[in-house]
């Protein structure tokens, strides 16, 4: 066991009131009808169903997220976090996530949700400015967004979150920094501070919107950036800020090629067998089908290739050290099967290497997937 790497639990709720516009999760619409018992057990079920795959290994990280979990009711969560604790490897003091919107079906749930066990809160606010709310899809009030925050302030929470998206259709630079400075006001542990992707299948997608140019959002980058670190946020990963100790560490474990067991409908697992092999595992998006019992979609085996990128695609976000005997230990693949890419990496500036080690350079972080296509 000692040779595996740690291991994150993810449990995904697929509903929101309303799917944003920018959205490409596997959300579904809410409606009052949705059995929400019957889906937590077959959460439960696909979880024991999972259980030969991670031999009793600790979990390390709780992450209950979406959709919207927080239209979840209290006691059916409750009931979810006392049966994974029975089921598994928990102690009481791992960190564990939820995600709420800051809407009123939600926000009055937050006291209970600590009670319940979670010591993290990540809320989705992504801006304050009400005609981008419109503009992405938001249904959002900032009453509620206020609220929110008095409530988890109130609280035992020992970490809480806020989500802030930069580059939206039309943004100025001075609406982007208006953001950040209204979040820091709310005085959280953690910013997810992120520049808005329009993926495909999307409503975004469709609309075809006007983006801020490469040069506005270089200049939002460099002055958000500079703005949190006044501030006391410690940028440890591309888009995530943290005040002393306060990193995620679930998210941590992603990006340090961890393992992850991904209960729910739409999960996706990476979870590392004693004999070596390294299985990806992907859960049915559709509700119907998952409350049949039809939990898994895909399973395969990650190919030595793709150990390759999904390695350091994930690193090279975080600012720390790349391990080279760590990347041997997780993947069994050795320095000398990756050495010319490591030294073209080198050669075009992107990265260092010191003894056992790797580091992007500044220039390495701004072009990350120029770096990444080496590692293909």
């Amino acid at each position: 066991m000692n040779n595996l790497p740690p291991l994150s639990l993810y449990i995904h709720i697929p509903w929101c009131l309303k799917k944003c516009d920018y959205c490409d999760f596997n959300v579904h619409k809410y409606q009052k009808k949705i059995d929400q018992n019957n889906y937590i057990k077959h959460i439960i079920l696909d979880l024991r169903n999972n259980l030969p795959l991670i031999l009793n290994r600790n979990i390390k990280t709780v992450f209950i997220g979406g959709g919207s979990p927080g239209l979840i009711k209290i006691e059916i969560i409750k009931k979810l976090i006392n049966k994974i604790k029975k089921i598994l490897n928990i102690k009481n003091k791992i960190e564990i996530t939820i995600e709420i919107n800051p809407n009123k079906k939600e926000i009055y749930k937050i006291n209970q949700f600590v009670k319940a066990g979670i010591n993290r809160i990540s809320i989705g606010i992504q801006t304050f400015n009400k005609k981008n709310m419109v503009l992405i899809g938001r249904n959002q009030e900032r009453k509620s967004i206020m609220r929110s925050v008095k409530i988890i302030k109130s609280t035992n929470c020992k970490n809480f979150n806020i989500d802030i998206i930069y580059g939206l259709p039309n943004q100025t630079i001075e609406e982007a920094m208006y953001d950040i400075k209204k979040a820091i006001k709310l005085k959280p542990d953690h910013i997810s501070w992120y520049q808005l992707t329009v993926e495909k299948n999307t409503i975004l997608y469709y609309k075809k919107p006007i983006l801020p140019n490469e040069n506005v959002l270089y200049k939002m980058t460099k002055l958000g950036n500079k703005i949190l670190k006044n501030n006391g946020f410690y940028q440890y990963e591309i888009s995530s800020y943290a005040k002393k100790n306060k990193k995620c560490k679930h998210n941590l474990n992603y990006w340090r090629f961890g393992d992850y067991l991904g209960i729910g409908c739409g999960a996706h697992s990476k979870i590392t067998q004693s004999n070596n092999k390294i299985l990806r595992i992907i859960k049915n998006k559709r509700p119907v089908d998952f409350v049949k019992g039809i939990y898994i979609n895909k399973k395969y085996e990650i190919l030595k290739k793709d150990k390759i990128i999904e390695y350091f695609m994930n690193y090279f976000r975080i600012y720390e050290n790349v391990s080279i005997k760590k990347f041997s230990k997780y993947t069994k693949i050795t320095e000398k099967d990756i050495l010319p890419k490591i030294q073209k990496a080198i050669k075009h500036g992107y990265i260092t290497k010191n003894k056992n080690n790797l580091n992007t350079t500044k220039k390495g972080k701004l072009f990350l997937n120029d770096l990444l296509e080496i590692f293909v």
